[in-house]
């Protein structure tokens, strides 16, 4: 939210919560219940002309700009791996520290940092890699009628039942055209299906 309030590009966004980040750190339950439930924070940022992946650990965050034409999602996980076009200062240097990566090899923030076998995250059933299909299946021509479908999608467990449910959803259609008004529609319920 300080990101939409601060900033009036994708990339401005994405330097005012890793900033906020620095300063502040994260943490916090995920629910509402007394269960105490909290991960790490993913961010899809995007603008007219450009959109960026923000994952974070910790205070430690890598972000990967979004290829013109391209598709892109997150979900509960990390997903940025070898392509990071921004990163913390010292997120290569902690990582080593800790003995997570040897500086040698190539650096991949989601093998690195995550619980995660990566390799896995593109090949499992699981919610990123439905997503990923889906998207992927209609690059090109996603329209926000078929972002909508993705979204409703329960068999994939895009929009989740049970336990953890979807509480809400967003499309945005945002013209390269700066005459042309940004439309963006909201969930009125806690299923997307409705």
């Amino acid at each position: 939210r300080l990101g939409l309030e601060r900033a009036d590009t994708a990339e401005k966004a994405l330097t005012v919560i890793v900033d906020l980040l620095e300063k502040y750190g994260q943490g916090g339950n995920c629910m509402e219940s007394h269960m105490a439930f909290t991960y790490h924070n993913s961010f899809l940022i995007a603008d007219r002309k450009e959109a960026w992946v923000l994952e974070t650990s910790g205070k430690y965050w890598a972000a990967e700009k979004v290829e013109a034409g391209g598709v892109r999602n997150i979900s509960n996980q990390l997903s940025i791996t070898t392509k990071i076009d921004r990163e913390h200062p010292e997120l290569r240097e902690y990582a080593k520290s800790k003995g997570w990566w040897d500086g040698e090899k190539e650096f991949d923030f989601a093998a690195t940092y995550s619980y995660v076998n990566t390799a896995r995250m593109t090949t499992s059933r699981g919610r990123y890699c439905e997503g990923y299909k889906l998207l992927n299946k209609h690059k090109g021509s996603i329209s926000s009628e078929i972002m909508m479908e993705i979204l409703r999608d329960k068999e994939s467990g895009i929009n989740m039942e049970g336990g953890f449910m979807t509480t809400g959803s967003m499309v945005s259609v945002l013209p390269q055209e700066p005459g042309l008004p940004c439309i963006h529609y909201f969930t009125g319920t806690p299923d997307p299906e409705r």
